[in-house]
């Protein structure tokens, strides 16, 4: 996406809702999309991006135009409202040295924005802690899935059970506890497989992919994994139902989308208990495999856990399908798009 930088045009014509997402143009949906576009992708269906007329600027903390603060300067000066969407921040577990600098941006929109959604409890908590900023007005609003789009299949053809790694892999440790998990299950279960999905993108001595492959080697795995690639969400329906439960091995993730969608496909989540996932699981739409709290370093979820999870999720597997539909409604798209209708037109009213 390119970003609209901090020229904005006049305001659109009183009791006319217009928005800017910050960036010329968002990603249509059979184009490859990640992260914090997913939801722009799905608000621009309702209100269409305006990078220049606009009195409602949006803007997404995981993925932040060229010079947000002062694309938000301008837009207060205009007399438009700011709109953040919070989503995680950097410490120095997941970031390393320079998460100060990565946070700076993020610590100077609050002030200006006069409402933010914080994607779960967990993102307000963290944000607090370490950006150290009360904005003026808040919420929570998890992340959204449109529910009639993602759908279980009409039926489970005859497979092995088939576990779904999904997102995008740029942390080593998550596909290596997605792995060595798979090798344990395969013990109880033999002909169980794994369905990788996004870019291999993590940093080592050698190729990802490379490292990738050895450790399936290692484990001796080799055929029983499939790594799928990037994909555009119009193929993401197509990928959950191929799969019979999620594996989400990251460590104290925000408000995974990623989630949220695999309820909706009615996909149970065995997971790393950290981050705001437990906030959407609940207590029957999958099992949590419980982990220490840590700012200083990732924890990878412990494969033999994580190989009992799975085995008692298998064991009433048809129960946790059908709780994991059930949970997702509570997180369906038409709704946390009339929210954000109510907000827009308070704010631009």
């Amino acid at each position: 996406m390119r970003a609209a930088g901090a020229r904005v045009g006049g305001l659109p014509p009183a009791g006319d809702i217009r928005v800017s997402y910050g960036h010329a143009r968002i990603p249509k949906a059979g184009e490859l999309a990640v992260g914090g576009v997913v939801k722009l992708q799905a608000l621009e269906q309702v209100f269409p991006n305006a990078p220049r007329r606009f009195n409602v600027l949006y803007l997404v903390s995981s993925r932040l135009p060229e010079a947000p603060v002062a694309l938000a300067g301008a837009a207060r000066a205009k007399n438009a409202a700011v709109v953040v969407n919070q989503n995680g921040v950097a410490y120095p577990a997941w970031h390393g040295a320079g998460w100060e600098r990565t946070n700076a941006p993020m610590a100077a929109l609050l002030p200006l924005a006069s409402h933010v959604f914080y994607q779960s409890r967990f993102c307000k908590d963290t944000a607090d802690r370490f950006l150290g900023v009360q904005p003026a007005q808040w919420e929570i609003l998890h992340n959204a899935v449109d529910t009639e789009r993602f759908v279980p299949a009409a039926s489970r053809p005859d497979r092995p059970l088939t576990l779904l790694l999904g997102g995008t892999q740029y942390a080593r440790y998550r596909v290596d506890a997605a792995l060595r998990t798979l090798a344990r299950v395969r013990t109880h279960v033999p002909g169980a497989r794994l369905l990788i999905t996004g870019e291999l993108r993590w940093p080592s001595g050698a190729t990802p992919r490379a490292d990738a492959e050895g450790l399936l080697r290692e484990l001796r795995v080799e055929g029983s994994v499939e790594f799928l690639g990037s994909y555009p969400q119009v193929d993401a329906v197509s990928i959950y139902q191929r799969a019979d439960i999620l594996l989400h091995t990251k460590y104290n993730d925000p408000c995974p989308t990623v989630v949220v969608e695999a309820l909706a496909c009615g996909l149970p989540i065995v997971y790393s208990k950290s981050g705001g996932v437990p906030e959407l699981v609940g207590e029957d739409a999958g099992v949590g495999v419980t982990a220490e709290e840590s700012w200083d370093r990732d924890i990878a979820p412990d494969p033999e856990a994580m190989c009992d999870a799975v085995l008692r999720v298998d064991r009433d597997r048809a129960a946790f399908a059908a709780a994991a539909r059930l949970r997702a409604s509570r997180f369906d798209v038409r709704p946390w798009l009339a929210r954000h209708r109510d907000v827009f037109r308070m704010l631009a009213g």
